[in-house]
């Protein structure tokens, strides 16, 4: 099924858990808004890249986790509709709090999306991903990434635009 462990393939597994964990863990939290959730996705994420990782192409480890992460993020919303956490990770010091309150604030407006148009801006903005990787990703044409982009974004800025004052 997977093929037995070795200890090349298990050492190239971990140098790629140390390089893309932070990632992939940063990318779950704006997709769920709740850090313990975040965790368990990457886990199960890292656990099914792990199975598949022989069939998995060199250098493409993070993206091919990072679409598992997605997909696993997908069925937990079609199993229930979820709210982002009011917690935070606990009592932080200095400017560490206005950077979580910054983070907070950027969930819950990615919260008041619906999933597709959440899932694309996180991909795409967040992630730094083409349109067609985008695409790829989420398996939706390159044409329905723009329109989510494009929607999910009018959104927002009407939504949390500074108000200014014209003249």
């Amino acid at each position: 099924m997977f093929g037995p462990s070795t200890p090349k393939r298990d050492a190239e597994y971990t140098v790629f858990v140390r390089s893309a964990s932070a990632s992939l863990t940063r990318t779950a939290w704006l997709l769920t808004g709740d850090a313990d959730l975040a965790a368990e996705l990457v886990q199960e994420a890292l656990v099914k890249t792990y199975l598949a990782w022989r069939r998995v192409r060199h250098g493409e480890g993070t993206a091919y986790a990072r679409r598992v992460l997605v997909n696993l993020n997908i069925d937990r919303w079609r199993r229930r509709p979820a709210t982002p956490s009011e917690d935070l990770d606990g009592p932080v010091a200095g400017n560490a709090e206005a950077v979580i309150d910054d983070r907070d604030e950027v969930v819950r407006m990615l919260a008041t999306l619906p999933p597709q148009q959440r899932r694309v801006i996180v991909l795409r903005y967040y992630n730094d991903l083409s349109e067609a990787d985008v695409a790829d990703h989420l398996g939706i044409s390159v044409g329905a990434v723009k329109s989510a982009a494009s929607r999910g974004l009018a959104t927002l800025r009407a939504e949390y635009a500074p108000v200014t004052g014209g003249q």
